[in-house]
């Protein structure tokens, strides 16, 4: 554990995720990833950046991520289902967000399929949360090198999603999702962050 010096007096570091090692990532970690999500428009913002965020580092998306929220209606999906092609050719233009126009156009297209599952299921909380029963998977990874990049779970919700219309969302992305919405706990067993079940 590291050593910082506060006000002259010196403070242990709490052992985290090794993955968390920048002011932006150790405040995502700590406070927001791994924690349960059951809000729709919460669970819509990460579908679009962690599709966002194919090819690129998590980073990059952390550092946009208060652009995208003003750029795609705080993640309303019912506005952002609304946006037309001149709204997507503006949104190209935006130096704030990846400027990737099959990216900006999944959102809006994942938006419309978003909304047809919260039709069709009351809320995507209420299907999204089905590919791990409803609770928390807990693991017991001891280092990073054993988390995997996809799983069972994540295969079948991308396989799912994918059927209904949402794009950007292979395995990979769909466990990182997974991940970020608490619906599985990869925080490594010595992080502060991990609590045993």
């Amino acid at each position: 554990m590291a050593a910082i010096q506060a006000k002259g007096k010196t403070e242990e570091e709490p052992a985290r995720c090794a993955w968390a090692r920048t002011p932006l990532s150790i405040a995502y970690h700590d406070l927001e990833w791994g924690v349960p999500v059951h809000d729709d428009n919460t669970l819509f913002e990460f579908v679009t950046l962690e599709g966002a965020q194919a090819g690129l580092s998590w980073e990059t998306i952390l550092k946009k991520r208060e652009a995208y929220r003003q750029a795609f209606a705080g993640f309303d999906a019912a506005l952002v289902a609304r946006f037309r092609a001149a709204q997507v050719v503006r949104l190209l233009g935006n130096p704030g967000i990846v400027r990737n126009r099959l990216k900006i156009g999944s959102t809006v297209s994942n938006a419309k399929a978003f909304l047809a599952v919260q039709r069709e299921l009351g809320s995507f909380d209420a299907y999204v949360w089905t590919f791990v029963g409803g609770t928390p998977r807990m693991n017991r990874r001891r280092t990073p090198r054993q988390v995997p990049a996809q799983t069972p779970q994540s295969d079948a919700l991308s396989r799912d999603l994918m059927s209904r219309g949402f794009k950007f969302v292979g395995s990979t992305i769909c466990y990182a999702f997974m991940q970020a919405v608490g619906m599985v706990n990869d925080h490594t067993m010595n992080c502060f962050r991990y609590e045993p079940s």
